[in-house]
């Protein structure tokens, strides 16, 4: 089997980073100008009171939009972890399915906003002076929601299937054609917020007919009228699949809605009043996610480089991937801290003129809320590095450590401690504290590489042996076993008495052969998945590793079940082959304390060590088994025979299953 070539690990490092990098920048960009367009002709036609209007409209939007991109990514990512298992008529419904739960939930939202629109108001911190400008704007916002939140969704889908130009033209459509409208509502209909939100929804309702058209152009998959049957099973597993994304943008909502109330309060108390400091930090936090876009575009973009060569072993081009990809994150972010500390109250005019009071708090807004956004530049890329390596508990960390753990307790705390200063405070604050957080993981990461190989050559069987006169009518058996209960030694037992092959470690060998990972790498992350790495996936970053790792994996066991008889340990074989007839699908379980005694005998684990491995491990498996068969890895339904080792004995259990294959061949027979 030869080694297949990847770009990832042979070409430039900076040729790789502008060619993943620009697509991404660019999405990011769109979807950033896309909010803050409405608020230059506003503020301009309208005034800033107008402006305070949409950031506390804006949570709503935000809320849709994580439902929309929890549905889109998740079945995004469906479709091209079913695509790879070669399970197309899946993948076409699990696509339907996704497009299904968007639209219910899209009605669902749109009738629910409209209904406790000024509920929902109070809740994002609008204040009496922002009321009436709030719901016009709001109330016909509110009327695009599901065009939005539907036009979102089918976006991830179709960069999944293969068209990102096509996704791409119709998200710049939208954020042109708002540009071009919503000067001629605002100032030539004088429609002032209501002329804003109705160029918006058309901008919105023209992404979502572009998209629309797409359904009958899929490449990778044919939706036909059948498949659009709820099946709660494939709907929930897709909302799980893209649960990255909405506590993303969730996280976001609740920072906006946290800020906008503790502005409200302390502003009352100050010289600016409410009005200013929400209309002003809310632009501020809109004119800084342009900066997070550009570092965030290149990170992502990153991110295939980063965790291809990792698991490759290749840690020299690691560190020049992150080495480039950090000093270019802290050139940008020190070019916008230059820029937010000298010229804030031109930044600020772009969005309209304003009173003293207004301009002194932008510049206040500016100064000192995005004091340390140069640790932007660390903080956004370290997250995205640490999800591209599979340490999905660190990018948690990150990912959390800024706007949930930080942040919010800091707006609330400063901000009754020290007013409308205090919660300007709150931004710097979490920025040190997740930049210091930053580099210590990172510094911590780093060291270990230089105790990995760099190189590694692989010597592995070379042509496929030609398939057996009954290989498709031959017996496979699949061992799926819990930690330290004796399944794998079942296995060779039955190997060796049988006389047919034993796979299990021999996978990571093919496997490192076909991808170019490291066979450690390999070992230490195949058929396991910890409770956070749902919370660093989603389609936008593509499939990482470990999803390459499975389907790679699966095309192999699919390939020796066709070419002979087999015993396999592991790896969700029995979920694979479970289209396959003669196909034995076994568990192996066993008691703690007879699981405790064979680590310790045969692992070299101290008692107290073994009981804490199985645990681990076992939960690794369950979750590992759970999120690519959508079912329960100790459900005993999925298997044909289900082994308690320490009742029947492994050599027992080995000699009753050889028996059952022997006697099932005499009947096939007959």
């Amino acid at each position: 089997m030869e080694k297949e070539e990847n770009i990832l690990g042979t070409e430039k490092i900076g040729k790789l980073i502008r060619k993943f990098s620009i697509p991404c920048i660019i999405s990011l960009l769109v979807n950033s100008l896309y909010n803050i367009v409405d608020q230059i002709f506003i503020g301009w036609g309208v005034g800033y009171l107008g402006n305070g209007a949409t950031n506390v409209v804006f949570p709503l939007t935000m809320v849709c939009l994580a439902f929309a991109l929890m549905f889109g990514d998740g079945t995004s990512a469906y479709l091209s972890l079913k695509l790879g298992e070669k399970r197309k008529e899946e993948a076409e419904k699990g696509v339907a399915n996704g497009i299904l739960i968007s639209v219910i939930t899209a009605v669902l939202l749109c009738a629910a906003s409209l209904i406790f629109l000024p509920q929902l108001l109070n809740l994002f911190g609008c204040t009496y002076a922002l009321r009436p400008y709030a719901l016009k704007y709001g109330g016909i916002i509110a009327i695009g929601l599901p065009f939005m939140m539907v036009g979102t969704t089918l976006n991830s889908i179709i960069r999944a299937d293969g068209s990102p130009q096509y996704a791409m033209f119709s998200m710049v459509l939208g954020a042109v054609l708002n540009t071009i409208l919503d000067p001629i509502f605002v100032f030539v209909f004088k429609m002032g917020v209501e002329g804003a939100a109705i160029a918006t929804v058309i901008s919105q309702i023209a992404t979502f007919i572009i998209n629309i058209v797409y359904l009958k152009k899929f490449k990778s998959i044919k939706l036909i009228k059948e498949n659009f049957r709820l099946k709660p099973a494939t709907a929930r597993k897709v909302s799980t699949l893209g649960i990255s994304s909405f506590i993303t943008e969730m996280s976001i909502v609740f920072v906006i809605a946290t800020e906008n109330n503790m502005l409200a309060k302390c502003g009352v108390e100050s010289k600016f009043g409410p009005e200013i400091p929400i209309t002003v930090l809310g632009i501020v936090m809109k004119i800084s996610q342009i900066l997070n876009s550009i570092i965030i575009g290149i990170a992502a973009g990153s991110q295939p480089i980063l965790g291809y060569n990792y698991g490759a072993g290749k840690m020299d081009r690691v560190k020049e991937t992150l080495k480039r990809v950090l000093g270019i994150s802290v050139i940008i972010s020190t070019i916008a801290f230059v820029l937010f500390q000298t010229i804030p109250d031109k930044l600020i005019l772009m969005f309209g003129n304003g009173d003293e009071n207004y301009i002194e708090f932008a510049c206040l807004g500016f100064r000192i809320y995005l004091m340390l956004c140069i640790c932007n530049g660390i903080q956004i890329p370290s997250g995205i590095f640490f999800q591209a390596i599979g340490k999905s508990v660190k990018s948690a960390i990150l990912s959390i450590s800024r706007q949930i753990a930080v942040l919010i307790p800091a707006m609330i705390i400063l901000g009754n401690l020290f007013g409308i200063q205090g919660v300007l405070y709150s931004g710097p604050v979490a920025d040190g504290v997740a930049f210091v957080i930053s580099v210590i993981l990172l510094i911590l990461e780093v060291r270990q590489f230089n105790t990995k190989n760099e190189k590694h050559n692989y010597s592995v069987e070379g042509g496929e042996n030609s398939l057996s006169k009954d290989a498709k009518s031959s017996f496979i058996i699949t061992i799926s076993r819990e930690y330290g209960s004796g399944g794998r030694y079942i296995g060779k037992l039955i190997a060796e008495k049988l006389g047919i092959k034993l796979y299990d470690k021999e996978f990571i060998e093919k496997v490192a052969a076909k991808t170019g990972l490291s066979q450690e790498y390999i070992e230490n992350n195949e058929q396991r998945r910890d409770s956070f790495a749902g919370l660093n996936s989603g389609y936008y970053f593509g499939l990482d590793n470990s999803d390459d790792l499975f389907l790679k994996e699966a095309e192999l066991i699919k390939n020796v079940a066709e070419k002979e008889p087999c015993v396999i340990v592991g790896r969700c074989a029995n979920f694979i082959l479970s289209e396959r007839k003669n196909v034995l699908k076994v568990f192996v379980y066993s008691d703690t304390d007879s699981k405790i005694k064979r680590a310790t005998e045969y692992y070299g684990l101290s008692k107290a060590n073994a009981e804490k491995e199985i645990k681990r491990i076992d939960k690794l498996r369950a979750n590992h088994y759970k999120y690519y068969t959508e079912t329960e890895w100790k459900d005993f339904d999925n298997y044909d025979i289900c082994i308690n080792s320490d009742a029947l004995g492994v050599e027992n259990a080995a000699d009753m299953i050889c028996g059952l294959i022997e006697k099932e061949k005499v009947n096939n027979k007959k």
